[in-house]
This record gives C-alpha cells, structure tokens and sequence, in this order.
C-alpha cells in the first residue's frame, strides 16, 4: 500500500510549523534566499518530526504513575490522525521501525557494538514480522516465506549479539573456550 497525502505540504508550511515551535533550521542564506525550497521537504519534516517526538518524549515522562495515560493519550492523538486504514498504520509503523533501527546502528565508536547490533537486529526482525503477517493477511505466501526468513536471521543475530555482550562484560563463554 502507497502512502500519498490528500492534502500535501509544501515546504513553506512545514517551515512555518518548525518557526511556530521555535525550532526552525538556520539556512545559509547565500544558498537559500527566499528560503526553503520544494527539495528541501523530506529534511524539513525530519525536523519536525524530531522536535515532535522531543516534545512528547519531555511530556510522557512526568512520573510513573502518570506515564502510561500519557502515552496512551499520546497514542490515541496519532490514531485519530491515522484512522481506520490498518493498512496505512502498517506503512507509518514500519518506516518507523526502519528509522529507529538507524538511529540504533549509529555510534560514535570505530569498533563494533554488540549491543548495538543486536538491537539493530530487534527492530529489523519486528519489520520483517510484520512484514510477514501482512503478507499472510494478503495471501502471498512466497512473501510471508521472505519475510519469516529475515526474521529468523535477525533472531540469530539478536542472539550472537546478546552472546558476545555477554563475553564482553566476562559473563559469557567465548566460541574458543567452548571446547574446553
């Protein structure tokens, strides 16, 4: 299922919504002297994502007790904009999943994380499940089998990651020393 929006929004209006917020990117005028432009969109609605998701993260984050009416709160304002198309909340949710797993694969360190890594592997194992589960729904078998497939690969590297954060912190058996 594609995603298209009755009512796009330009670059303009998604600029005025980041000035509204006090969160406007500063452009380099020399490039930009009429301001944003149509190609800048994607970017700008990057921003304002993350300064959407910044203000519900400060907000749903009082205190425990409150936390959990506040992010069903939350989650019941993003329904009401989604609506009834499961199909729809599918696409928004796995290209979430898909940010996220970015977002968690990026360190600052030369080496690789094992932690990290698995839980890359977590959240691209959630795509592909419901990936699979949406195939199924649909009927398409050989995508169903796909997906499935990924998701069991991202299970094993769940688990190696796991393992070797295990090693790393002197909890766990190397494959060298499983001999032994």
């Amino acid at each position: 299922m594609s995603i298209s929006s009755d009512r796009p929004v330009g670059a303009e209006q998604i600029y005025a919504a980041l000035v509204a917020l006090g969160a406007e990117p500063v452009a380099d005028p020399e490039l930009r002297p009429e301001g944003p432009k149509e190609g800048d969109r994607l970017n700008l609605l990057g921003s304002l994502l993350a300064k959407v998701e910044l203000e519900i993260a400060a907000a749903t984050r009082l205190a425990e007790e409150e936390e959990i009416q506040d992010v069903l709160s939350t989650v019941l304002g993003w329904s009401a904009q989604i609506g009834s198309a499961p199909g729809l909340a599918a696409n928004v949710l796995t290209n979430r999943l898909q940010r996220t797993a970015i977002q968690v694969s990026e360190s600052d360190e030369d080496r690789p994380s094992p932690g990290r890594d698995a839980a890359f592997a977590a959240v691209t194992t959630s795509v592909f499940v419901l990936s699979a589960q949406l195939a199924a729904e649909h009927g398409d078998v050989q995508a169903t089998r796909r997906a499935l497939g990924g998701a069991e690969e991202g299970l094993i590297d769940i688990l190696q990651g796991m393992h070797e954060l295990r090693i790393a912190i002197g909890d766990g058996v190397g494959r060298e020393d499983e001999d032994l």
